[in-house]
């Protein structure tokens, strides 16, 4: 480990593309052993605590939902929707996701997809061959405008992906209870926001000149505005662009994500 470590550091002097490589290999390789031996990811809730953790933070079975993920954190946020806005409730460890950071582009790239998704009851599968899971929806409004394909991306149980988001068994069945609850207390969908990274200044400069850039970049007004309000943005796609509106207190990002521009916004 010390050794792969070293060379993770000498690759990020020298070529930081693939020092990323090696650093997500690395996290990877750990996870996957860390599941295949039973073992609990680092970093998971605690998971028999669930009511108590609900508890203390004023929450409850069956409020509203928030979803966000960061591949290179290998991290999923669930927020919970609490005097109209939303507070964050837990962070799980993604056991594995397929690819590299970048959008998904095309049937079989084995890429997990990133962008703003729109999750109702439909794309619940609880039966599925990885435990649980729910479709993110892949390709949407954006993605089809761009001509992106392919289909059935998950966010699920185990720790295999093919362009999915494994969480593990455990973790799976927490988050399942808290999205099947808020799906049935009244919440009609609830948005998921998937992105390369924590969207910040820093890492936008760190990765200057990926072919993915200007996707990141056009990601980063939504997150902003989540980031500042603890309100989801009402979503849509202009053109071939992604449309951001400022979100209500109380609004719970239950619109799904549509092509239309806001009234000041032409494609």
């Amino acid at each position: 480990m010390a050794a792969l470590l070293a060379s993770a550091a000498i690759f990020a002097f020298v070529r930081p593309v693939e020092a990323e490589r090696v650093w997500i290999s690395f996290e990877r390789h750990w996870r996957a052993t860390f599941a295949k031996n039973g073992l609990t990811l680092p970093g998971t809730p605690d998971l028999a605590d669930l009511d108590g953790r609900l508890a203390r933070q004023g929450l409850a079975v069956g409020d509203p939902i928030l979803m966000r993920i960061f591949k290179r954190e290998f991290e999923l946020e669930l927020w919970m929707q609490k005097d109209g806005r939303f507070q964050h409730f837990a962070t799980y460890p993604i056991c594995k996701w397929s690819g590299e950071l970048g959008p998904k582009l095309k049937q079989g790239d084995r890429q997990a997809p990133e962008g703003f998704y729109s999750v109702d009851r439909t794309a619940l599968n609880p039966n599925s061959a990885w435990r649980r899971s729910f479709n993110l929806g892949f390709p949407n409004a954006f993605d089809r405008a761009h001509g992106r394909t392919g289909s059935l991306l998950m966010v699920h149980g185990g720790c295999g992906s093919i362009g999915c988001y494994a969480m593990t068994n455990p973790v799976i069945d927490e988050i399942w209870r808290l999205v099947t609850a808020a799906l049935d207390g009244g919440q009609q969908r609830f948005q998921v926001q998937v992105f390369p990274f924590r969207m910040t200044a820093r890492n936008l400069d760190r990765y200057a000149g990926s072919p993915s850039e200007a996707f990141w970049k056009a990601l980063k007004p939504g997150s902003d505005l989540f980031e500042a309000s603890r309100i989801p943005p009402k979503v849509s796609v202009c053109g071939t662009q992604y449309a951001f509106a400022p979100g209500a207190a109380g609004y719970d990002g239950r619109a799904p994500i549509e092509a239309g521009c806001p009234p000041a916004a032409k494609p």
